[in-house]
């Protein structure tokens, strides 16, 4: 089957599915404010309407999944929802993205089921630097989820990192040790202005050549390692052999390679992560329409896309926060953690 391209010839890939857009953290990057908009719990897609969706992803091209939220182990039974997804031929990676809160007691569950990938975000070593940064006193549950991920068989950890200014960028080589330690891949994640965060500012962003910098002058001499992946992380290898990686997407955005859309928990689709629109497949779903016509009106809206968000924020002359308090608060989907990072 010829792939489904859009207008700049990105084919149609990776589909990252919000399953909930509720989270027990509130990090700093994500959701600063006390109080949010959550979306009507009889408008989350049920299971049996995600996997007929991603049934219909598969059919253009998609093969490869990436559960988000929210956070997603806050979601009833996940489990269930991996054994049905782990029964698609054409799957050929099914991840998941976590806090880790609620890993330790569902690592094994979700290994058997057929999860096979797990990152996990990690901002700080610090318990105390961490109950500032989400507001919740869990650091020790997502070391015990980290361990309990690698005790169950995830051999290719990940670990997530983003860097703000100020606040973590002392530890960018006690993570690393610590991901060295544990056999997990650390990427540092670049601030981004999407979502909910809308506390971000440019002079908090600290950048990957500064990141390089920084690591080269603890390390030595760093080299890329080149692949033809469309992953979101650049990767880089230390003198002594140990790789990381960056996700730039706001000094050094990685666009033209985009393959990936995300799915909200409610069913809206968005070719962009800082698209302001979806399309309502929940709508299609409901009011009978069949999997041809879905189909179509994912294949229509692929070929028409023209999404190169983070390269056309990039280009802003004065650059801030993506949404408003105010238009988040009308709109639940703008949010990351609604949409899925």
């Amino acid at each position: 089957m010829a792939p489904l391209l859009d207008t700049f010839r990105r084919p149609l890939r990776n589909l990252r599915l919000s399953v909930t857009d509720r989270c027990n953290l509130r990090c700093a990057y994500c959701m600063p404010e006390e109080e949010y908009a959550w979306l009507p719990r009889g408008d989350v897609l049920t299971f049996e309407e995600i996997v007929r969706l991603v049934d219909v992803f598969t059919g253009l091209g998609v093969e490869r999944v990436r559960l988000t939220g929210g956070e997603p182990l806050a979601r009833r039974d996940l489990p269930e929802l991996l054994r049905l997804l782990a029964r698609r031929p054409a799957l050929r990676d099914i991840a998941l993205t976590t806090n880790g809160t609620l890993l330790a007691e569902q690592a094994g569950a979700l290994r058997a089921a057929g999860l096979h990938r797990v990152t996990v975000s990690l901002d700080t070593l610090d318990p105390e630097r961490f109950r500032r940064l989400t507001r919740r006193a869990s650091h020790g549950q997502v070391l015990e989820g980290i361990a309990a991920a690698r005790a169950a068989g995830f051999a290719a950890l990940k670990l997530d990192t983003v860097v703000l200014r100020g606040t973590n960028d002392d530890e960018l080589v006690p993570l690393l040790e610590y991901a060295r330690s544990i056999g997990a891949e650390l990427r540092y994640i670049e601030y981004m202005d999407v979502g909910g965060a809308t506390r971000w500012s440019p002079e908090q962003v600290v950048s990957r050549r500064e990141i390089l910098d920084r690591l080269a002058a603890r390390y030595g001499p760093i080299d890329a390692v080149h692949d033809d992946s469309s992953a979101p992380a650049d990767l880089f290898r230390l003198p002594d052999g140990l790789v990381f990686g960056i996700i730039s997407s706001t000094t050094q955005p990685f666009c033209a390679t985009c393959d990936r859309s995300r799915l909200t928990a409610d069913g809206h689709w968005f070719l962009c992560l800082y698209a302001r629109d979806g399309l309502d497949l929940r709508a299609l779903l409901r009011g009978g329409a069949d999997d041809a016509a879905i189909r179509d009106a994912i294949a229509a809206a692929w070929r028409a896309r023209t999404d190169r968000g983070a390269e056309d924020r990039l280009a802003l002359h004065q650059r801030g926060p993506m949404a408003s308090l105010a238009d988040l608060r009308a709109d639940p989907r703008l949010e990351m953690h609604t949409r899925g990072g």
